[in-house]
């Protein structure tokens, strides 16, 4: 999501940018004059490729692609999505952390959260036939529908905004950690399952709870768009197209599973 990986990818990728060094007419001359195995070594001296949109694509795309094969691991042995889901946690908040990304990690997190989103799916589906392919179909509506709002209507977020998103999401980050812990220790939904009454109807709080983090996760694609469009801009080397794909999947992964559990309150 992005959220502080991200906006550390592009302020990072800049700053490494701005760090490589600038050669002169007459060094970039005596460089082209040299031949062709003093080329290969002088490859320290010539700037890190920027990174493009299509870098972007083709990195999210592989990670999708080590999502998915997970998934299919995981729907077939659902025992596997606790433990898998531990490790991904770890991985992710190592990369979220690390100053620089790391290739390996972020593949190792894309399988694992595929273990977990595969043996949470086949739950639900067990339990509401038909569930997975609604959150797929919706999930896939509103990236779309986000998408097309950046791309063509022009929206985008100034820094007030960024900072509210940010805190909007930290804080719910923390309040579902909480709430796991809750839940696992009680045997309940935590805060989820306690019931509501709004206008002589009784519903759990989770749908609630449900639709605000459904609206947060897509207005963080959003800022996901635009994080990835500043990056290309300000030409930041092509490593942190890792770091922008892992945000653009975590955003993903999370929008989801939000509309996963959404569904199955109405599916009860």
């Amino acid at each position: 999501m992005s959220n502080p990986m991200m906006n550390r990818a592009i302020n990072q990728g800049a700053q490494a940018g701005r760090n490589q060094p600038v050669m002169s007419d007459q060094e970039l001359n005596d460089l082209f004059n040299k031949p062709a195995a003093e080329n290969r070594n002088a490859g320290p001296q010539v700037a890190d490729r920027a990174m493009t949109y299509d870098d972007v694509m083709m990195k999210t795309g592989v990670l999708f692609a080590i999502l998915v094969a997970g998934a299919a691991v995981g729907w077939f042995v659902p025992a596997l999505a606790f433990p898998a889901m531990l490790i991904a946690l770890v991985l992710g908040l190592v990369n979220a952390f690390k100053r620089e990304p790391n290739k390996g990690l972020i593949i190792g997190y894309a399988a694992f959260e595929g273990v977990f989103l595969g043996g949470i799916s086949s739950l639900f589906e067990n339990m509401f036939p038909g569930i997975v392919i609604q959150a797929v179909l919706a999930t896939l509506c509103v990236f779309g529908v986000m998408l097309a709002l950046f791309k063509f209507k022009g929206v985008r977020y100034g820094s007030k905004m960024k900072k509210f998103l940010l805190i909007a999401v930290g804080g719910y980050a923390i309040f579902s950690i909480i709430n796991l812990g809750v839940s696992l220790f009680t045997g309940t939904g935590g805060a989820r399952s306690m019931p509501i009454h709004i206008m002589g109807m009784e519903f759990p709080l989770g749908v609630i709870i449900g639709i605000l983090a459904t609206v947060l996760a897509a207005m963080t694609l959003i800022m996901d768009f635009q994080m990835i469009e500043e990056g290309v801009k300000h030409k930041i080397p092509e490593k942190y197209s890792w770091m922008c794909a892992f945000s653009l999947m975590v955003t993903l992964v999370w929008l989801y599973i939000e509309i996963l559990r959404l569904i199955s309150y109405f599916r009860d």
